[in-house]
């Protein structure tokens, strides 16, 4: 693929969008994270080690309640495998001038925005532009978190726990669009909710992690889904639609 997008600056302003989405989201974040009892050192750390809002929004009540590092991972791995795919996907798209360490930090950073941005770049993108396109969402959703964490440490508690429920509308806006136009999709969300308030009301169930609880669910409602309604071959997603326009 013709290498056609190399310059660092377009990056940069490419990603000034993401980032200022970021700077609101990790905001909640940093916020919901002081609640649980994390530091403001630690809810940095974790936006700066662990580039992903859903897995943070599941990690840190683990890491809040003293969870095994074995049900921490397996959260993980659980919520982030779709990275796997896109990033197999993105690597499609990279110019021949990235090199194996550069496409190393392209991972960590390839969240569902960077992904979106990059491919929709005609030909390939370089490893200046990805730097610059990675570099401004990464600053804001740690600086986003900082002031959140500290917003919640200063704030009425009161005030800080309102400002919390922002993250868990961010989710909501994001299962909506797509259970609008699927059926399926409604229907395996509404199981994997259904399986949740199981667990958190039978009285035999509640001694199990919440991380094991967000596997169980996931990967149960996701199973049967693809079998009872398995996507038709040669389906596109909206973006390789939006690429073939």
């Amino acid at each position: 693929m013709e290498l056609q997008n190399d310059n660092f600056k377009k990056g940069l302003r490419d990603g000034i969008p993401i980032c200022l989405g970021y700077l609101s989201v990790s905001f909640a974040f940093g916020i919901s994270a002081v609640n649980m009892g994390l530091s403001v050192l630690e809810a940095v750390l974790i936006s700066m080690f662990n580039l992903t809002s859903a897995g943070q929004l599941a990690g840190a009540p683990i890491i809040a309640a003293f969870g095994s590092l074995w049900e921490l991972a397996a959260t993980q791995v659980v919520i982030n495998l779709r990275y796997s795919l896109m990033s197999v996907s993105l690597s499609q798209k990279l110019g021949k001038n990235v090199r194996f360490f550069d496409r190393l930090w392209i991972a960590f950073c390839n969240t569902d925005e960077i992904f979106a941005v990059a491919s929709g770049n005609k030909g390939a993108v370089g490893k200046r532009y990805m730097l610059g396109l990675s570099l401004t969402p990464y600053f804001g959703w740690a600086l986003g978190t900082l002031l959140g964490a500290v917003a919640g440490d200063i704030l009425p508690e009161i005030v800080a726990s309102s400002l919390g429920v922002a993250l868990y509308c961010m989710f909501i806006a994001i299962v909506v669009p797509p259970c609008k136009k699927s059926r399926p999709t409604l229907m395996c969300v509404l199981l994997a909710v259904a399986l949740s308030c199981v667990f958190n009301y039978v009285p035999a169930l509640k001694a199990i992690g919440d991380g094991f609880i967000i596997i169980i669910c996931a990967v149960a409602a996701s199973l049967l889904f693809a079998l009872v309604a398995p996507v038709k071959d040669g389906m596109r997603t909206d973006l390789e639609v939006e690429q073939n326009a």
